[in-house]
């Protein structure tokens, strides 16, 4: 006599674990990036427009300011174009080659985010002034010593957001290419570097954005001469020494809306690549 089989028991569905309920998450979330975010940038606004409108404009379109924030943005799109190539080359090589030494220089690929910029400002004086190291005239005080501190502060942002990327990137479509004959510069170009795009474009948009506001790292190198190497954080810090907070503030709206605006015009494109690929 055979016994009836036993039914195997119906799994119960995992409880998911929540906050207190959608509601009190989704406040908890607004009101912490209110706190961190939208206050102190209402604040600023505020501020800002303290004095009335023409006085914000007059803040902000004499020539010093507008030649500060004209060094600004120039040099930091050359920096992020710069990053572009250069920390996509730096992340193929940390991916797809192998040396002595690949997880030493993996590792001080984040030195910029641990140090504090104003030590990196110093390291930079310290190696390219006219009394450092190397003695090179012509790199501190000037535009190219502007360039080169916000490179090596922006130096992660590609390398660190191209490398995921690079490690899920599915390898047969290049196998397979080349074994057609297609040349190696060929299957970068048509398979590679389109799938890379978003995150290249992902890593020069947030370092163009660490360029435009970056501080502590060119207070030293870069002099501080008006019309010269004077960035727009340092015009700002020295309006705010001078008493002049409502300019400062002025000059401060503006370079937010810059950064706003190159993260807006990153999402649009972002958004394209997506639907390109999807289609």
């Amino acid at each position: 006599m055979t016994s009836a089989p036993i039914a195997a028991p119906v799994p119960r569905r995992g409880a998911i674990p929540r906050l207190g309920g959608q509601a009190l998450t989704r406040g908890l979330v607004v009101a912490y990036l209110s706190v961190l975010v939208l206050l102190p940038i209402a604040a600023l606004v505020a501020t800002s427009l303290d004095d009335g409108l023409g006085r914000f404009w007059d803040a902000v379109t004499i020539p010093q300011a507008v030649a500060a924030l004209r060094l600004t943005v120039l040099v930091s799109l050359a920096v992020a174009a710069i990053n572009a190539v250069a920390g996509t080359v730096i992340a193929w090589v940390l991916v797809r080659d192998e040396f002595p030494g690949k997880r030493v220089v993996n590792s001080l690929i984040d030195l910029p985010f641990a140090m504090p910029t104003i030590v990196a400002g110093l390291t930079l004086l310290a190696l390219y002034g006219d009394n450092g190291v190397l003695g090179l005239s012509g790199v501190s005080f000037t535009k190219l010593g502007v360039a080169l501190a916000l490179l090596f502060v922006t130096l992660p942002f590609v390398i660190r957001a191209v490398q995921p990327t690079l490690i899920e990137l599915d390898r047969d479509m290049e196998e397979a290419a080349a074994s057609l004959g297609a040349r190696p510069l060929t299957v970068f170009w048509r398979i590679v570097l389109p799938n890379l795009a978003p995150a290249i474009i992902a890593g020069a948009t947030l370092a163009f954005a660490r360029a435009v506001g970056e501080f502590g790292s060119l207070i030293l190198i870069s002099g501080n001469i008006p019309f010269e190497t004077e960035v727009a954080s340092v015009f700002i810090f020295s309006l705010i020494e001078s008493g002049g907070i409502n300019s400062a503030a002025a000059v401060s709206v503006v370079l937010l809306t810059i950064s706003v605006a190159i993260l807006f015009l990153f999402h649009l494109v972002s958004r394209w690549s997506v639907r390109h690929d999807a289609a």
